[in-house]
């Protein structure tokens, strides 16, 4: 026996589909803060008093004082550290002086004994003595040199104030005006400053021809009017 199929039918009608090109019905939320932001009036700087106005005027030419003074301090600083560096090298350099010109005068009678040694006598003993003074002669230059004492030689030189002491002046046919006959002492620099000065003897130039004797005047002859003086 067939049954028949019946079909069920709803009366509800579909629902439409959405558009993919319908827009939103509401705006973002950072759209309409900034649309609002936008729109505000902008804020108001409350005005400032006179007095408002001077106490600022006043604390900026403060701190102007007290950066002018803060430059200053650190120049002084740097002046104050370049100055002490320069100090010590000096210190370091001449500590040394007063022992050195001290020992000056040992030197020259070192020098001068070697020179009467010289014209005592060539015996041997006299030769032996004569070598030991000068070997010890030389290691006391060469401390000298070592220490930074320079000899100033002023023999045949230019006489200058600065490094030569003139004990005399003399005539000179050989050394013209102005030069340095005989070196009587040495003189000695400690780097570039004059521990002693060479005493020396400096030349006047040539002798000067003695001056002739002026004739005598001669008396003028008597004239016609002229009386004879009386005896």
């Amino acid at each position: 026996m067939l049954r028949s199929k019946k079909t069920h039918t709803t009366n509800a009608a579909p629902a439409p589909a959405a558009s993919p090109t319908a827009a939103p019905t509401t705006a973002p939320a950072s759209d309409t803060a900034a649309a609002a932001a936008a729109s505000a009036p902008p804020p108001t700087t409350p005005a400032l008093s006179a007095g408002e106005i001077e106490s600022f005027k006043a604390h900026a030419a403060e701190a102007a004082q007290w950066k002018d003074k803060c430059l200053r301090s650190l120049a002084d600083l740097d002046n104050y550290r370049k100055r002490a560096a320069r100090e010590k090298l000096e210190h370091s350099k001449f500590a040394t002086q007063q022992m050195l010109t001290r020992l000056l005068p040992v030197i020259d009678n070192f020098e001068l004994a070697l020179q009467h040694a010289d014209q005592a006598g060539d015996s041997p003993a006299a030769k032996s003595l004569i070598d030991g003074l000068k070997m010890t002669l030389g290691q006391l230059h060469g401390l000298l040199r070592e220490a930074g004492v320079e000899v100033v030689n002023a023999e045949g030189q230019r006489f200058d104030p600065q490094f030569h002491e003139a004990v005399s002046h003399l005539e000179s046919d050989t050394h013209e005006s102005g030069k340095v006959i005989q070196q009587l002492r040495k003189g000695y620099r400690l780097h570039e400053r004059l521990l002693r000065p060479a005493t020396v003897v400096v030349s006047k130039g040539k002798p000067q021809p003695p001056a002739e004797p002026a004739a005598p005047a001669e008396a003028p002859a008597p004239t016609a009017g002229d009386k004879p003086a009386a005896v």
